[in-house]
């Protein structure tokens, strides 16, 4: 981390290396200052619509940066004083909002000095190669976009460089990745338009639409900010429910997502095989070994059961060894086909776990009981579900490793 902060120091004192060995100074004193003003006011609030994306230790900012117009406007020393006054806004209100990282204040000069650098090499390479590209049809937005282009990569690999030395960057691969795959195309074609309609804008002096084009921009930031916002807290919503209804063990529904089922397919007329499994002598397999191997078991019957199950069909985990699921529109022969294949199969098959720092191989049976009927009418899911339990019972008592069944349509048509 040390290396880290010497490097975020080192950037900020070549900036200003770069600056004093500059040329150019600044553009004359009343258009520099309304153009400084103008940026700091909007990159200031264009700065509450950033994405933050966390690598390690450190954040990424990816706020749109109106680095590439304002650098080649205003060359090296300009964009020094303009990246000096914004840097220690947002610093400043990061103390404010207590939203500082513990090393935001060394932070603060590494954006300066990377900014100040990517922003004079920005300007030189726009003076260099303005004359070859004005004989170019569209050869401004060219050349825009190459030096923007550039300078998103030069910030990139500055960020590559200081998470490398802090530990938050371990592989070449990772590097790459934040090279060239932190940005897109159209990320970099947005900026690029931006900054290039703003750098004319600012060399026509057309203060008004200058303000119009910033505030555009703000307003479809914000649009987009807000809906992103709304997509984020569905997914975490999305994420929060899944969890709460999730069994961790076999990542299959758990009880209460079950229960929730059963009142929404109630109403809804289908034809529903109700089948609760369960894994036979399940307490002898704890017993015989320990409790992780019995986990590998269970895992083992959910995963087969996942495997043979439709799309439509939904499985819990009803209990301890204890599975419960819901084979939805099929005829009866086809569900009770379906439970046959999974008994043969559980058969033919045995599960591979780790004890005693050993592989052992453990062979186990299950058995099954099958209520169908068609919902909607006098019996509910809840009363189906009790039926397909006692009929697993009389599986048990009929030796185990077998299906009993059923089929309630079949007796309402006698």
């Amino acid at each position: 981390m040390r290396k880290a902060r010497l490097f975020d120091l080192f950037l900020f004192l070549f900036s200003l290396v770069v600056v004093a060995a500059s040329i150019q100074v600044t553009p004359p004193g009343n258009t520099y200052i309304k153009a400084l003003l103008l940026y700091w006011a909007f990159s200031s609030f264009y700065y509450q619509l950033r994405i933050i994306s966390r690598s390690g230790n450190s954040n990424i900012d990816y706020a749109i940066s109106y680095t590439s117009s304002f650098g080649i406007f205003a060359g090296p020393l300009g964009t020094l004083i303009f990246e000096i006054i914004y840097r220690f806004t947002v610093f400043f209100y990061k103390k404010k909002t207590k939203t500082a990282d513990p090393g935001e204040f060394l932070d603060t000069f590494y954006n300066i000095g990377s900014f100040t650098i990517s922003g004079s090499i920005g300007y030189y390479l726009y003076q260099l190669l303005n004359p070859s590209f004005q004989s170019i049809p569209f050869g401004f937005w060219i050349l825009i976009l190459l030096v923007v282009s550039i300078i998103t990569f030069l910030s990139s690999s500055f960020l590559v460089f200081t998470f490398a030395l802090s530990g938050d960057i371990t592989t070449r691969k990772e590097a790459v990745d934040l090279i060239f795959r932190s940005r897109n195309l159209l990320d970099i074609g947005k900026v690029a338009i931006t900054n290039g309609l703003l750098l004319r804008l600012l060399q026509m002096e057309k203060w008004d639409m200058l303000i119009g084009l910033f505030l555009l921009n703000y307003v479809v930031s914000l649009s987009f900010h807000s809906k992103s916002q709304s997509v984020q807290n569905k997914f975490e919503r999305d994420k929060f429910e899944q969890m709460a209804y999730q069994d961790f063990l076999t990542n299959t529904y758990n009880r209460a997502y079950m229960d929730k089922m059963m009142k929404e397919l109630n109403p809804s007329g289908e034809f529903v095989g109700i089948v609760v499994a369960d894994i036979d002598k399940f307490k002898k397999i704890n017993d015989s070994f320990n409790h992780a191997v019995g986990d590998r078991v269970i895992q083992h019957f959910a995963k087969t059961l996942k495997a043979h199950l439709h799309e439509d069909d939904i499985l819990f985990r009803s209990g301890g060894e204890e599975f419960t699921f819901f084979l939805r529109n099929k005829p009866f022969e086809q569900c009770f086909s379906l439970i046959e294949q999974i008994l043969e199969n559980v058969n033919h098959h045995s599960v591979t776990a780790e004890y005693e720092d050993q592989s052992i191989s453990v062979t186990y049976s299950a058995s099954f009981g099958l209520y169908y009927y068609k919902t909607g009418q006098s019996i509910s899911m809840e009363k189906g579900y009790v039926y397909a339990d006692q009929l697993l019972l009389e599986s048990k008592k009929l030796g185990r490793n077998r299906l009993s069944y059923k089929n309630e349509l079949s007796l309402s048509a006698e």
